[in-house]
């Protein structure tokens, strides 16, 4: 049974996830900076474990559609640590896109009903390429 609550370690997890992406944007802004992007690595690594839960972690990292893009995710993470930041993000962004294609379509739906930004995405043309994806099936 799936547990939609907001206990305390999922809320520890989501703002983790959040700094973690927040410190790979400043790695990036400035200049690629190796530090800062392996901070926001294991910071939103560890974010998405506490909140989906260890197991459904691994269960999904190691699906075996999902190979491709965690040993892409893995392979640029180590990269970045040995210096390499450059080639370690673009390998990693491949990886990220690789492994969450699945969301894209719940994200496009929750983007359209922001009151702004939603009319963007409502536009005929950004619609019809967001429902071709539209009946993909979220993999967690």
């Amino acid at each position: 049974m799936l547990s939609f609550e907001m206990n305390d370690r999922k809320k520890i997890g989501l703002g983790l996830t959040g700094f973690g992406i927040f410190f790979s944007f400043l790695g990036i802004v400035f200049f690629f900076d190796k530090g800062l992007i392996a901070m926001g690595n294991i910071l939103f690594v560890s974010g998405v474990m506490l909140t989906i839960g260890l197991q459904s972690s691994l269960q999904f990292f190691m699906k075996r559609s999902n190979y491709k893009g965690t040993i892409s995710f893995g392979a640029g993470f180590f990269l970045v640590v040995i210096g390499w930041p450059i080639l370690g993000m673009m390998l990693e962004t491949y990886g990220f896109i690789i492994l969450f294609s699945g969301f894209w379509p719940t994200l496009a739906v929750f983007v359209q009903k922001i009151p702004i930004i939603g009319w963007v995405f409502q536009q005929p043309f950004i619609r019809s390429f967001i429902d071709r994806y539209r009946g993909k099936r979220v993999p967690v």
